[in-house]
């Protein structure tokens, strides 16, 4: 911001040049890559929304799309009941449509801290069709049953039927997390926010599939972005690459042994007939 705003003050004249541009020492980037110890397996977070259950019920589906769906919260919060496709069996559907990230009320045009945008780095109209399984229809369906919707048809609303607050959801977080862990995976960074569930989504579609441009299809991003802010969490193939590098080290070995094997035998080879010669008549 401040060099924009030398970057403004050049353009009207008031300085000859953009100091900032003379800095040579640049702020070091921060780490992009997740630690495992974020991600939670399947049966924690289904330990800990069995604890929403008894605090919240009416926030059990939403945690379950930033799990099953790999939602953005913002994302979860703009979800309507006409974006969904909800079957009595099988796999279901989402049409996002757009976030409702929170921000100050002096910058969003309605004057509240909520404000319905497009969906993250997309363009204005853009949409994204994310395939869900059958437990989160399960769940979603349990919600309108017993839920509900806001007047415009949001699926999740505070008590009073306005936004949900991130303060309200994430007190209810911690508090079910506190209770569904013990106290030593407590103190851990494991599932400590909200947002952690969609990082255990990702780290776990990408170990299942191992299909990176679907995935990344379903989560909103890119294939780069996803797999630079997840190599770490992506397991199970660190004995098939070592396997591979062994074998091929095994091959070298192989063949300088053969090579001095046969060295030998043309050695042996050699002084035989050299033997013969020397006393055959």
């Amino acid at each position: 911001m401040f060099h924009n705003a030398l970057g403004y003050a050049v353009e009207l004249g008031l300085l000859p040049a953009n100091p900032a541009d003379t800095v040579q020492w640049h702020a070091p980037k921060a780490a992009v890559a997740l630690s495992p110890q974020t991600v939670a397996s399947p049966a924690q977070v289904q330990a800990i929304l069995a604890q929403v259950a008894l605090m919240r019920p009416d926030l059990v589906a939403f945690f379950a799309c930033l799990y099953y769906a790999a939602l953005r919260p913002e994302e979860a919060l703009a979800l309507r009941q006409s974006h969904l496709t909800l079957p009595a069996h099988g796999r279901g559907t989402m049409i996002l449509t757009g976030a409702c990230p929170r921000t100050a009320a002096a910058w969003t045009s309605n004057g509240k801290p909520h404000e319905l945008r497009g969906l993250k780095h997309r363009p204005t109209g853009t949409v994204r069709i994310v395939p869900i399984p059958p437990i989160l229809v399960s769940l979603l369906r349990q919600h309108l049953r017993e839920s509900g919707t806001a007047s415009d048809g949001r699926l999740f609303r505070s008590t009073r039927g306005g936004p949900l607050s991130e303060s309200v959801y994430g007190r209810v977080w911690h508090a079910a997390r506190q209770a569904a862990l013990s106290t030593a995976q407590a103190a851990t960074p494991l599932a400590r926010r909200p947002y952690d569930l969609r990082h255990a989504a990702l780290s776990l579609w990408l170990n299942a599939s191992s299909a990176p441009a679907e995935v990344a299809a379903r989560a909103g991003t890119s294939v780069h972005v996803l797999e630079s802010v997840y190599v770490h969490c992506i397991g199970g193939q660190e004995d098939v690459i070592s396997q591979r590098i062994e074998d091929a080290l095994d091959a070298g070995s192989r063949a300088r042994r053969n090579r001095h094997r046969w060295q030998q035998a043309a050695r042996r080879t050699a002084a035989t007939t050299v033997g013969l010669s020397v006393t055959c008549p």
